[in-house]
């Protein structure tokens, strides 16, 4: 794997397998991320999403981040609010030193997150085609994010290292939708990170094709652009921190099928 994939893809999946469509058990969820933290792959692992109300179940030398707002400490936690200047008052109820993601409405500017210690998130798919927005409202949030100085995580239907058509759940019988990919997602928001255009960020959200993009030990290359190893770790570490997914076997599978892993 090359040094350029590598920074894109550090610590980059939160485990969230108690949620949809894996739907797995806490048991379940927990000893699969015990299983990863000690696997080949351990370094793509992030942080175990839980339920704020469990939280309390789990391993206290993890890294978790909590669903709803924690009553114990925890490295971060995820709320979901209408708009971006009501997080404040869920602020409030959140203990310093809890990194907090306001899950937005992709239409709503996450600027007034700029002004405290909360980050956006953004839900990139579900269970359903209807709920996977269009590449140029999510280049939208993204470029408005960057602009801010917010950072964010992604979460829902990044399964998949490239945009193509899937099913939505894991039923013989679930309707498809054509998928976001996480190396498009992370790609383009490291380009708006660097000053990219939201133009090239739509672009690099719709590309399908592995061929596009070449990664090395300096630099990743799509569409003439090269992002550098640096400038990815930065808007890695600084802004586009990871998505939560409920299986971590799928993204690894992919990439080792696209020859990247």
């Amino acid at each position: 794997m090359s040094a350029a994939l590598d920074s894109l893809i550090d610590g980059l999946i939160d485990y969230a397998g108690m949620f949809p469509p894996a739907g797995l058990s806490l048991e379940d969820a927990a000893r699969n991320y015990a299983d990863y933290r000690r696997g080949p792959y351990a370094r793509m692992l992030g942080k175990f999403v839980v339920p704020a109300e469990r939280l309390g179940e789990v391993d206290p030398a993890w890294r978790c981040s909590a669903i709803g707002i924690p009553s114990q400490p925890v490295e971060a936690c995820e709320v979901r609010v209408a708009r971006a200047v009501d997080a404040g008052a869920a602020l409030a109820l959140i203990a310093p030193g809890v990194t907090a993601y306001f899950e937005l409405p992709l239409d709503e500017d996450p600027a007034p997150l700029a002004s405290g210690r909360g980050r956006a998130k953004a839900r990139t798919g579900g269970l359903t085609p209807d709920v996977f927005p269009a590449p140029a409202d999510l280049a939208r949030f993204l470029s408005r994010c960057a602009a801010a100085r917010v950072p964010f995580k992604a979460t829902a239907g990044l399964h998949h290292p490239l945009r193509g058509l899937r099913r939505c759940t894991y039923q013989p019988d679930s309707p498809t939708a054509l998928m976001h990919g996480f190396v498009n997602v992370f790609l383009a928001a490291a380009l708006l990170w660097s000053g990219g255009s939201e133009t090239a960020a739509v672009a690099t959200l719709e590309e399908q094709s592995p061929k596009a993009f070449r990664f090395d030990e300096s630099a990743a290359v799509w569409h003439g652009h090269r992002m550098t190893t640096a400038q990815i770790q930065e808007a890695r570490t600084q802004f586009a921190i990871s998505f939560g997914s409920c299986s971590f076997e799928e993204p690894i599978h992919d990439l080792q099928q696209l020859g990247w892993l």
